[in-house]
């Protein structure tokens, strides 16, 4: 069966699993009406069922889906895994897990089976198309199966999964890094004069451009800086002044306190 014919369920359908869920519907092509959520307050996903998304509970959602996508916050996931273990036959679905902090080892021992089983870490621009999506797993299966279903919703790579909590901080927490300093050229830019919504376009459109020339290139960001900053210039004079103020040390400690603190999140 190909992916976008199967039935995939997201369990805790919040932030990133409404965002999956828009994102596989748009551009991984998935129907709506294949693709079933569930979460506590069900009121909240409205819109969803509306436009045709099966909203239903978890029960009904294991029992219909072939992939299984849990996009629980860590501290629920035990619980929630335990209440799935009657549901889940071996050999006939595949669960696929975004939560942070949780190993698959772990998943195995809470929900008592040998299902096929991937985790992913993506981002929330993957309701764009945009997403930077991490895999791991030992599970080729549920690995390719993952690739196939995220591959059309921005990059991917598969990665070891020790790494995943290092996926996490740069991909996932990572956006929000980004958009941040985004913000940050945008405020300067209302301080050089333009008005708060030209100098919002201005600035992620030139982050845009930025990443699209690294990614495009595969030049090392340093390359297409010294093609930007000329002898006496006002690029060399603005990037020195951010780095006296320890713009590349902040940006580091920041995504090492993040790192840190993942094993906290359970």
């Amino acid at each position: 069966m190909k992916a976008t014919e199967m039935k995939i369920g997201i369990i805790g359908a919040g932030n990133i699993g409404c965002a999956l869920a828009k994102g596989l519907v748009a551009y991984g092509k998935m129907v709506p009406s294949h693709v079933y959520l569930s979460r506590k307050r069900t009121g909240l996903l409205s819109d969803f069922k509306t436009h045709g998304y099966q909203v239903t509970d978890n029960e009904t959602l294991l029992s219909s889906c072939d992939v299984i996508i849990l996009a629980v916050l860590p501290h629920q996931a035990k619980e929630i895994l335990h209440s799935m273990a009657p549901r889940l036959k071996e050999g006939e679905k595949t669960l696929i897990s975004t939560i942070a902090a949780v190993t698959i080892s772990e998943i195995r021992q809470w929900c008592g089976c040998s299902l096929p089983m991937a985790r992913i870490m993506p981002n929330i621009a993957v309701e764009y198309g945009a997403s930077m999506t991490c895999i791991a797993g030992e599970d080729e299966v549920a690995v390719q199966l993952a690739r196939q279903l995220f591959e059309p919703l921005g990059q991917v790579m598969v990665i070891r999964e020790q790494l995943m909590p290092a996926a996490t901080v740069l991909a996932a927490c990572g956006i929000a890094f980004f958009l941040r300093f985004i913000r940050a050229v945008s405020q300067g830019g209302i301080q050089i004069g333009f008005h708060a919504d030209e100098a919002g376009l201005i600035a992620a459109q030139t982050a845009r451009g930025a990443s699209e020339l690294l990614m495009k290139t595969g030049h090392h960001p340093e390359t297409e800086i010294d093609r930007v900053t000329t002898p006496m210039g006002c690029t060399i004079a603005g990037l020195n002044e951010m780095e006296h103020f320890g713009l590349t040390s902040a940006m580091i400690k920041g995504i090492l306190k993040s790192h840190s603190g993942i094993e906290d999140l359970k």
